[in-house]
């Protein structure tokens, strides 16, 4: 069994900043690919930002310049970064990994419980 657990989400002001942190914990051989995704109310689930376990990193568009994602591997956290952030930021946001199990070595594709995201004046 595989965990993720986000964390620092909450409200802040437009052109603010928040600093999303995820752990994975279990049954770990190696962390793949992680990454931030998002759904807004009423919206389909989106891509955020992605970052392979050598650092390559993808950002959706509206993101680019504003987020940045970073990575431990020795803790298997990713971290989202947001900065100068919008009204339509505001999102539950998801972490994702790719896990190659130990034992079994089996890879598995795992999702966080999701931390809000608010920003609102």
């Amino acid at each position: 069994q595989v965990q993720l657990v986000e964390s620092g989400g909450g409200l802040v002001q437009p052109g603010g900043s928040l600093r999303l942190s995820c752990t994975a914990s279990g049954s770990i051989f190696r962390v793949n690919a992680m990454g931030w995704y998002r759904q807004a109310p009423g919206k389909e689930r989106e891509l955020v930002a992605t970052i392979t376990s050598g650092g390559s990193t993808n950002y959706a568009d509206s993101m680019k310049g504003r987020f940045t994602i970073s990575r431990d591997n020795a803790k298997n956290t990713v971290y989202l970064q947001m900065n100068s952030l919008k009204p339509e930021d505001t999102a539950v946001y998801y972490c994702n990994a790719e896990v190659l199990q130990a034992l079994v070595l089996l890879t598995t594709h795992c999702w966080g419980q999701g931390t809000q995201v608010t920003v609102s004046s």
